[in-house]
């Protein structure tokens, strides 16, 4: 593999394995929803982070946006179908750190690490 190639997979892995790149993928499974919806979904996202984070799932053809021209406005964002792609690595990953919670987090007391809060 090129040294090119290697680079891209890595940057790609980087955005999409992020925690909040995730959550928020995992989030849209259901179907497109509003921003504030989105925020409330990704609990201790701020709105920042949740603006960079849809702007870079976007850039890379994850996720879309569509802004509907109505009063007030509205825009919804969705899985695009290569983001569609993703669900069953990211809800695999979900319920893998689901079943081994309790485990990691003992191994984490054990070795003296502080919760992340």
């Amino acid at each position: 593999m090129s040294p090119e190639r290697v680079e891209s997979i890595r940057q790609i892995l980087d955005r999409v394995g992020d925690k909040w790149s995730l959550l928020v993928i995992a989030v849209l499974e259901d179907g497109p929803l509003r921003y504030t919806d989105l925020q409330t979904a990704v609990s201790g996202i701020s709105q920042r982070m949740l603006t960079l984070t849809l702007r870079q799932l976007g850039q890379d053809g994850l996720v879309s946006r569509t802004s509907y021209p109505e009063v007030p406005p509205r825009v919804e964002y969705e899985l695009t179908p290569l983001g569609r792609g993703l669900i069953q690595v990211v809800t695999s990953l979900i319920a893998w750190v689901s079943e081994h919670h309790d485990e990691i987090h003992h191994n984490r007391v054990r070795a003296g690490v502080r919760s992340a809060g």
